[in-house]
């Protein structure tokens, strides 16, 4: 039986180009049918015999998506992975890349591991959102990391009603209020003040953002929560976020509804790696004490 991948790459950077152009030849000779994405083939050196695919069918059939890049790279693959439930795999070739499973150093390994079938994978939870407003239609997206609702004019502030579950929380005069996955916790909502959430823990998050209101502190709701944000019909313009990819305006009354995801997306884990361990990498926490560490 043909094995196949799909490659996304961030093509912005020509070491991510070379070292896509290194991943697919070695997967064409473990005899993958290998795919990439049309619009980025260009500027790949590719071997003879990779398919450029377009659309959102891209992933459909496909065993695995490697995505090259940075965090940004791993959540544009996610939107082809996650309708097709193919695990996705990142590799870092970016700054921080806290998405990723695998940095540059190891990617021999991990392309090796792909091939061997030396991996499992986990579900992540996602978000589901949907805005309705008069004289529009309905918008419906999906997030992996976060969802939110901002002010769309610098100067002015956003008036917001948040509802959990049916029931008024708080009117927040703000900035805009941060809707997180756990996965999405050490993202926008981290950079808001919101906790970081370990990956295995299932729950949502709210974070109000630059809020002018007595109670704005972060919260962590059940997994089946529902939260309902409403723009005041006397504020200004709003815009909806999904992960920064998907951006839509926002009249004044308009409602916007998340709840979790009905379709997770599937990440590839190599090898059981401790979250804590991950978090000291990628934020450089001090771990050793100005006097040494003494254990």
């Amino acid at each position: 039986m043909s094995r196949t991948a799909l490659l996304v790459t961030h093509t912005g950077r020509r070491r991510s180009t070379e070292h896509a152009g290194a991943v697919a030849a070695d997967l064409v000779a473990a005899g993958f049918e290998v795919r990439v994405v049309a619009e980025e083939a260009d500027d790949l050196d590719l071997p003879a015999g990779v398919v450029p695919v377009s659309g959102p069918d891209a992933a459909e059939g496909a065993e695995i998506v490697f995505a090259l890049g940075g965090d940004g790279t791993f959540l544009r693959a996610a939107e082809l992975a996650r309708p097709a439930k193919a695990p996705l795999l990142g590799i870092n070739l970016g700054k921080v890349g806290f998405l990723a499973e695998a940095e540059i150093d190891d990617l021999d390994l991990a392309v090796r591991d792909v091939v061997e079938r030396n991996y499992t994978v986990d579900e992540r939870l996602t978000l589901d959102v949907t805005a309705e407003f008069e004289g529009g239609p309905t918008i419906e997206s999906w997030a992996l990391n976060e969802v939110s609702v901002e002010k769309g004019e610098r100067a002015q502030m956003l008036e917001l009603l948040v509802d959990v579950d049916g029931r008024p929380l708080s009117r927040y005069g703000c900035d805009g209020v941060v809707c997180a996955t756990p996965t999405g916790s050490t993202a926008y909502a981290f950079s808001g003040g919101g906790p970081v959430v370990w990956p295995e823990v299932e729950a949502l998050l709210l974070v109000p953002i630059s809020a002018h209101a007595l109670f704005s502190r972060p919260l962590v709701t059940a997994p089946t929560s529902i939260f309902s944000i409403t723009v005041d019909p006397f504020t200004t313009l709003a815009v909806l976020s999904c992960d920064g990819r998907r951006v839509y305006d926002l009249p004044p009354g308009a409602r916007v509804t998340v709840r979790r995801g009905t379709l997770p997306v599937r990440v590839v884990r190599l090898r059981a790696r401790s979250f804590t361990d991950r978090l000291v990498a990628k934020f450089g926490l001090p771990v050793h004490g100005w006097r040494g560490n003494r254990r």
